[in-house]
């Protein structure tokens, strides 16, 4: 199958008080068209950095990440940002929505900084009826609850059809029944629109819902039989 993300050596250290602290070392990883693939791991193993890093959001210390055939480190900054746009979405723990746009205006935000401006409205307004807010289009994140929130972020990730979804800890500021519910939406949509995902947890039931399962400890990352 195709690839869309390829990673080889990739280590990650960081300098603190302490002197070189490793956070991830020599890690491989192919994620291709499609495919569902989790990253097991607790709380300060670096899953969050490792997204980070997968996503170009953060430059690692050696090796390299490949995302739909550009390696990033032939890329500046401005680069990999255009190489996202419109092609990669984000879900994450905290919603990430901006408190002064309404429901609509923050999908539409998305759609247009991925280039996407021509049908930005309708499609921002579907994309929200897709997720149960079609009567939530002017209400701001101050309006809404946790879960509709979450649910406004999964409609800003889908709106731009990106080909794959980066979604860290996605159901770590809800409760287990919203959690749920958005899960099972993220899902449901991440087939409907045939995009890869990479998902960040600490909950193995919902790494179950993956195709593939690694984990990572001590900044190795292994495959979860």
């Amino acid at each position: 199958m195709e690839s869309v993300l390829e990673v080889k050596g990739l280590a990650k250290s960081v300098v603190g008080p302490a002197g070189s602290l490793t956070i991830l070392k020599q890690v491989d990883l192919t994620v291709c068209a499609g495919e569902a693939v989790a990253i097991l791991g607790a709380s300060g193993s670096g899953k969050s950095t490792l997204l980070g890093l997968l996503a170009g959001l953060d430059e690692p210390t050696d090796g390299e990440v490949c995302l739909f055939g550009r390696t990033f480190s032939s890329l500046d900054e401005d680069a990999r940002a255009t190489l996202r746009a419109g092609q990669v979405g984000f879900v994450f723990q905290s919603f990430q929505l901006l408190p002064r746009l309404t429901a609509l205006e923050n999908v539409m935000l998305a759609m247009e900084l991925a280039g996407q401006i021509g049908d930005a409205r309708a499609r921002a307004e579907q994309t929200l009826s897709e997720v149960g807010l079609g009567e939530r289009l002017g209400h701001y994140p101050r309006q809404l609850s946790g879960g509709e929130q979450q649910r406004v972020a999964l409609a800003r990730a889908f709106a731009v059809q990106p080909r794959i979804l980066f979604a860290d800890e996605p159901t770590g500021n809800l409760d287990e029944r919203t959690g749920a519910q958005v899960i099972d939406l993220m899902f449901r949509m991440r087939e409907a629109h045939d995009a890869s995902l990479v998902l960040v947890t600490h909950d193995p039931s919902l790494a179950g819902r993956c195709e593939r399962r690694l984990r990572l400890e001590e900044g190795v990352l292994k495959e979860v039989p």
